[in-house]
């Protein structure tokens, strides 16, 4: 029985389902053997240092990753970074087919004046930075301002406003790490107001995380009642399903009794920003007032300046570059996952941009596993193994891997906290026992 062997860059979700998806299909006539390759000493991607540490239950898909990394032909190739300690023309030789599932890690731009002023950042380096990503754990978050904006209408943007709207001590039974703990519980921040560039029904939020917003217990969450009226009369009778969920969900927010919190999150629609200002720091952001005309947004020319000392954008993700791999716009070029002339396809937001849920990965990864397969040669390739081109290098394999959960888990029990997160490379690779 032939077994292909199939490369997959990235161990988020995208990787993962795809990874099933090709154990799923394997046959008694055909089988596969899958190393997955990760930058990163550990795995699972956003849902490790994504996914917002208040929101455990989505983080539970963790469960399924390990099922398919135990599921036998897997092997787990993590501390190894495409590039730099192997390359895509390695991998395009000695695999029979390369499957691309690095996302969207790079913020995209405001493109505004004032962007790179000190208090200025993207969502992509605030979310990893309170989640233990190593590489962000060093951003410099200034919190000792009343009040922080937050560019966007997604949910992303909407984590990361209650991020900073919340009392810090409802983090102290999640696995936020210790270093954006002890910052927000210095924060002198009271006021989040999350700004959108259009109205309540195009905002691209998800009614599930709309409706936790009352549930927070020391902040105001306030939004516009006649702002949500307003919408409800533009949509009409028949909005499409996921409008009518947010909006409902939205019209219970603006219609709950009003509360007394000294934290508030504030939802703000029809402004998009045009400057900020300030010395050598944030002091204010100026935004143009939208208003909508003939079903359309535009520009009334009258602005809203609000006084802040932080500004937090998070309008979407673009895929990072890798060598030897087509990008266009922030993604992998590719038609239906196929990156065309080559043994190489993609999956999730490196194919088609930061869109969908997690579970949106897994219909995804299904539907190109089955362009891979057809595409597959009559007899698998047999050009070594790429451990020989990786003899001298410290690769966290599934079992470091789970010495270093285990040890994050133990480190959590006693504080009632899921996992502690070892936060430095050289730390997480000390408790996966190398």
């Amino acid at each position: 029985m032939p077994t292909f062997r199939i490369a997959i860059v990235g161990a988020g979700p995208a990787g993962y389902f795809a990874a099933q998806a090709l154990q799923n299909a394997a046959t008694e006539s055909q089988s596969f053997a899958i190393d997955m390759i990760e930058r990163l000493p550990t795995p699972w991607g956003l849902v490790r240092s994504g996914v917002a540490p208040d929101h455990p239950k989505i983080k539970t898909v963790s469960k399924v990753f390990e099922k398919i990394a135990t599921a036998g032909n897997f092997r787990l190739f993590a501390n190894v970074e495409l590039g730099t300690d192997i390359t895509t023309a390695d991998l395009v030789e000695k695999y029979d087919a390369v499957v691309i599932a690095t996302g969207s890690s790079l913020g995209r731009k405001l493109g505004i004046p004032g962007e790179d002023l000190p208090g200025s950042l993207s969502a992509a380096e605030f979310v990893p930075w309170y989640n233990a990503h190593p590489d962000f754990k060093n951003v410099d978050i200034p919190v000792d301002c009343d009040t922080a904006v937050v560019i966007g209408a997604g949910n992303v943007a909407m984590d990361v406003a209650r991020m900073l709207a919340l009392e810090p001590s409802e983090l102290d039974t999640t696995d936020t790490a210790d270093h954006a703990i002890e910052v927000l519980r210095k924060s002198s921040i009271r006021k989040v107001i999350l700004c959108a560039r259009r109205g309540p029904e195009h905002a691209a939020f998800t009614s599930p995380e709309l409706r936790e917003l009352p549930k927070l217990e020391h902040t105001n969450v306030v939004m516009s009642k006649a702002e949500i009226e307003s919408a409800l009369a533009r949509v009409g009778d028949s909005p499409e399903k996921d409008v009518k969920n947010n909006l409902a969900a939205m019209e219970l927010i603006a219609n709950q009794d009003s509360t007394t919190h000294d934290r508030t999150m504030e939802f703000e629609f029809f402004l998009a920003p045009i400057e900020i200002r300030g010395k050598d720091r944030v002091e204010e952001i100026v935004l143009g007032i939208n208003k909508i005309v003939d079903g359309k947004i535009v520009a009334t020319g009258e602005t809203k300046t609000i006084k802040c000392g932080l500004v937090i954008s998070a309008i979407g993700y673009e895929a990072e570059p890798i060598e030897g791999v087509p990008y266009i716009k922030g993604k992998v070029v590719n038609t239906d996952g196929r990156i065309e002339g080559t043994n190489m396809y993609t999956v999730g937001w490196a194919k088609r941009g930061p869109s969908g849920v997690i579970g949106t990965n897994k219909s995804d990864a299904s539907d190109v596993v089955k362009l891979l397969i057809a595409d597959l040669p009559a007899q698998p390739k047999n050009n070594g193994d790429i451990i020989d081109l990786l003899k001298d290098h410290q690769i966290v394999t599934q079992s470091h891997w789970e010495q270093i959960n285990a040890a994050e888990v133990s480190k959590g029990e006693p504080l009632g906290k899921p996992r502690v997160k070892a936060v430095d490379r050289h730390e997480l690779l000390r408790l996966g026992g190398l």
